[in-house]
């Protein structure tokens, strides 16, 4: 996979957090930076699905639409009473 090359600033308490993971977990800074970018995108997919899915579930059915599904309902327990 091809890599690129980029300068960033971070706070120097930061940085040197940065140093001690990075020794302690025997890897480059630049690996752990690009674990870091990774965990985030893939938490920011994660909420965006979520977003997404939790607008899909808000909507409510409206009135004509719950009329059809109380309808269904009582044919459905008519069905399943009837094979008891």
């Amino acid at each position: 996979m091809a890599t690129v090359k980029t300068a960033i600033s971070i706070p120097e308490d930061l940085f040197e957090g940065l140093e001690i993971a990075s020794k302690e977990l025997k890897i480059s800074r630049s690996q752990v930076f690009a674990l870091a970018v990774k965990d985030f995108l893939r938490e920011r997919e994660n909420r965006r699905m979520l977003d997404q899915l939790n607008r899909v579930y808000a909507d409510r059915p409206d009135e004509k639409e719950q009329e059809y599904l109380e309808r269904m309902k009582a044919r459905y327990r008519k069905i399943i009473e009837g094979e008891w």
